[in-house]
């Protein structure tokens, strides 16, 4: 006899979404018994790496479905044709690549939480969906639940006055007999829970507390600040945290702090050997909201409302199973806009969150070393575009620079934002799936790692032979020619490259002759070190310096400018050292010798994107661009954006690609979402009229 049963006879949507459920573990069994409960969702297939295991669970509730249930290997079930969407409930480093898959087959995902292990595996799973046209909901089961829609009301209604402080709680005890009981709350207990052995406490499974079951107070505590502020949800602002990382290699129990920008402040804890209340409480100037069960949500979880001048007052809230009003939310999603209540930015947002939790506490997963084999997020070999070309002047998306083998992408990457390998490698690889094949690094970036991250990933990937790879050295105050041939040395050791195919000397030094500098360059191109060679943060006398130089002694001249150029024209450049080409007389010269110029910093520090003038919480954003010149032009690149349907970013990145001179744009994204807006650039047709009129030329 089947172990499932229907709790409440729903007539199903004759249009229901027909859900392949993958794995065969206790997660999917809970779904299992509430997916007869789902009005818009039926069962169509189960999957899971283990055929058997899926044909003995499809065996067991078969019965609850009529026309019986596909059953078989993961890809088998979602490359079916009798499938519309997956729900996956495997261990959570099998989240992303699942997600990938079946996003590739064209299918909706609804994936438990966390989404992925990492943020990085996030932007990379969220992106796809996206950009595959493809529902992503995560199964964040507690946000589907009308007691959290009344809890936020509540706060945003200003019931208990200003929210102060968030207390969450998730945890539970997990003890070393194999054969004694779960404690989950003081009074809950679940027999036979398996001690310590399994996924919980496996590092290489992503286990531990933070990521099982923390996510679900964090995603609590984003939810109620956001609801605070008038918002979806805030990220916190500051984060700290303790907790002890047992000899498995895993979070057995964590706490956190935060703070919100709007004052509010959240106590979490967590753990899997650790027993908690497992309650929220929220606290206002005026009362407190009390959740007595936030997360397991038994038939009527029960709300606590503490007012000054008020009695308390007790609301429970009579629902369906949790995970049948999130099928339902999910398959109504597919249809219309990311469901109410929680977005895929959401989701995100609360990787990233996780991750700075766990490395609060020193917790990083073997997986996610500086010195793994990190994959694809797919797990699948790198995809590089179709084409690599386009129509006209905008569409070309490489472009040859004389002495180089191979044309480079006008959007070139810089390295030096990635603040872990998992991060550069997701980053890099969508790059490269959008065309793009040209990496900026240098010696002076993150203190070396990221020449080493940019290493590691060319060699896991083994792709050395297609991407251009562009170094500096000799930077202030070591800018002069010993100096920068022992950078040169060293950052080829750190990126095991075997070569640069362009060095740029990162600054230059006018007490040092140009002509030593072309040199000790002419040298290391003679052994094979460096393919071509150029200066940044050079002036374009320096340069003609040089060049006169190597034509007088029979060298190699510069062949590559790169400084600061854009559609925002600084009052003064970041950093000390810094010269950009934006001039009328820097112009005419790229213009007369047809210089390559590698525009640094194209986007103008996301200027157009994100620059308000009420706004002055980035300094560095106010100090070098912030000026009426400019916000008339933020204003014009915001009219051809909407002509174009692209960002304004995008469009001031196409004003520095249609030059009279060979342009290559340079961007340091640290999202996916970055790399994509970079990328309409290409797409962009400007006429000649339209960049003097960017400029502020003509009216």
């Amino acid at each position: 006899m089947p172990t499932f049963k229907s709790t409440i006879k729903n007539k199903k949507d004759p249009a229901a979404l027909r859900l392949a459920v993958l794995g065969s573990g206790n997660m999917a069994r809970r779904f299992l018994k509430q997916l007869p409960d789902s009005r818009r969702c039926e069962l169509a297939a189960i999957g899971d790496r283990d055929p058997d295991q899926a044909r003995v669970l499809a065996e067991e509730v078969g019965g609850l479905f009529h026309g019986g249930v596909i059953h078989g290997a993961e890809e088998e079930v979602i490359g079916s044709d009798e499938v519309d969407a997956v729900y996956i409930a495997t261990v959570h480093t099998t989240h992303a690549r699942l997600a990938m898959r079946a996003i590739g087959a064209g299918k909706h995902v609804l994936c438990e939480k966390p989404l992925t292990v990492n943020h990085p595996q996030a932007m990379a799973v969220a992106d796809a969906a996206r950009h595959a046209g493809v529902r992503l909901v995560e199964a964040m089961m507690f946000r589907f639940h009308p007691q959290m829609a009344a809890v936020r009301d509540l706060v945003r209604s200003g019931e208990i006055g200003d929210v102060r402080h968030i207390d969450a709680g998730f945890a539970f005890f997990v003890p070393s007999d194999p054969k004694a009981p779960t404690v989950v709350t003081s009074d809950l207990v679940i027999p036979d829970a398996g001690g310590l052995t399994g996924r919980l406490f496996d590092p290489h499974l992503a286990g531990g507390g933070i990521l099982d079951v923390g996510c679900y107070p964090l995603s609590m505590a984003r939810a109620i600040a956001g609801a605070a502020a008038g918002v979806d949800v805030l990220e916190p602002v500051s984060l700290t945290a303790d907790g002890n990382i047992g000899d498995g290699g895993v979070d057995e129990w964590a706490i956190a702090q935060m703070v919100f920008d709007n004052g509010v402040t959240a106590s979490l804890r967590t753990g899997v050997r650790m027993v908690d209340n497992n309650t929220v409480q929220i606290v206002g100037s005026k009362g407190t909201i009390e959740m007595l069960d936030p997360w397991a949500l038994s038939a009527s979880p029960q709300v606590i409302i503490r007012r000054v001048g008020h009695l308390p007052e007790q609301r429970a809230f009579h629902a369906p199973g949790a995970y049948a009003l999130q099928m339902d939310a999910f398959a109504e999603s597919v249809r219309g806009p990311e469901p109410e209540q929680i977005s895929n930015a959401d989701s995100v947002g609360n990787t990233a969150a996780l991750d700075r939790w766990r490395a609060a506490i020193g917790l990083r997963y073997p997986f996610e070393r500086e010195d793994a084999a990190i994959s694809t997020v797919s797990e699948l070999p790198l995809q590089r575009p179709a084409s690599k070309g386009g129509a006209g002047h905008g569409g070309d998306i490489r472009r040859r620079i004389e002495g180089l083998d191979k044309p480079l992408s006008r959007i070139v990457m810089g390295c030096d934002h990635q603040p872990d390998l998992s991060t550069a490698s997701a980053l890099f690889d969508h790059y490269v799936t959008l065309g793009g094949n040209a990496f900026d690094t240098a010696h002076f970036y993150l203190d070396g790692q990221a020449e080493r991250r940019l290493g590691r990933w060319i060699a896991h990937r083994g792709i050395r032979d297609e991407v251009v790879v562009i170094g500096k050295g000799a930077h202030t105050p070591d800018c002069e020619p010993e100096a920068m041939s022992r950078q040169l040395l060293e950052s080829l050791e750190r990126q095991g490259t075997g070569h640069l195919d362009v060095y740029l000397l990162h600054r230059d030094n006018e007490d040092v002759p140009a002509g030593e500098f072309v040199d000790a360059l002419n040298q290391h191109a003679d052994a094979g070190l460096v393919r071509i060679f150029g200066g940044s943060n050079w002036s374009t006398r320096r340069v003609d310096e040089a060049n006169a130089w190597a034509r007088a002694n029979g060298k190699r001249g510069f062949s590559v400018l790169s400084n600061h150029f854009g559609l925002a024209r600084p009052a003064e450049l970041p950093w000390r050292g810094c010269l950009d080409a934006c001039d009328a007389e820097s112009v005419s010269w790229l213009t007369e010798r047809q210089m390559p110029l590698l525009a640094w910093s194209a986007r103008s520090r996301n200027f157009f994107t994100r620059a308000d003038p009420s706004d002055l919480s980035d300094e560095l954003l106010v100090r070098c661009f912030y000026g009426p010149e400019n916000f008339e032009r933020k204003r014009r690149a915001e009219k051809l954006a909407r002509d174009h349907g692209v960002s304004p970013s995008a469009i001031a990145m196409a004003y520095v690609l249609h030059q009279p001179f060979p342009t290559f744009a340079m961007y340091g994204p640290k999202t996916l979402e970055e790399s994509r807006d970079s990328f309409r650039a290409v797409e962009v047709e400007l006429s000649a009229e339209q960049v003097a009129w960017l400029r502020g030329e003509q009216s």
